[in-house]
């Protein structure tokens, strides 16, 4: 026969994993030094000078 499971746990048990999945994503996104963060945007700088430098027209 099939094991009897509460919904309710289930349920639960999703939105923890859901919940620690978005805190991963949080500590990457957040979680870095400021160093990091100045070379990402240097980085974003110069690709996007060199996209508008190969512009045919504005």
């Amino acid at each position: 026969m099939a094991e009897i499971i509460s919904l309710s746990k289930a349920r639960k048990a999703k939105a923890r994993t859901e919940k620690e999945a978005a805190a991963e994503a949080n500590r990457q996104k957040f979680g870095r030094t400021k160093g990091e963060k100045l070379k990402d945007a240097a980085e974003k700088s110069t690709a996007e000078k060199h996209l508008d430098g190969h512009k045919l027209e504005d």
